[in-house]
């Protein structure tokens, strides 16, 4: 099964290791770190057309969404 991420960009359901509020993960000085880190590593990714509501964390990238958790959380 899949979660859609946004029109283009779908990614396995069992790859997900976590879905995190930007606003809340941001706050912290250890996850804007870390979204730099992947940002550096080449494996964050954009989704989102507006400012992200979202990250889906999965085994290989970081998915920047514009939906937000609770969105992606149901569809799971």
């Amino acid at each position: 099964m899949f979660l859609s991420l946004s029109s283009s960009v779908s990614v396995e359901k069992d790859s997900i290791i976590g879905i995190f509020d930007m606003d809340n993960a941001t706050s912290a000085p250890a996850s804007r770190a870390f979204l730099r880190s992947k940002e550096k590593k080449g494996v964050l990714v954009t989704t989102a057309r507006d400012i992200p509501k979202s990250f889906v964390l999965t085994d290989d990238k970081v998915y920047l969404v514009q939906y937000a958790p609770s969105s992606l959380e149901n569809h799971l």
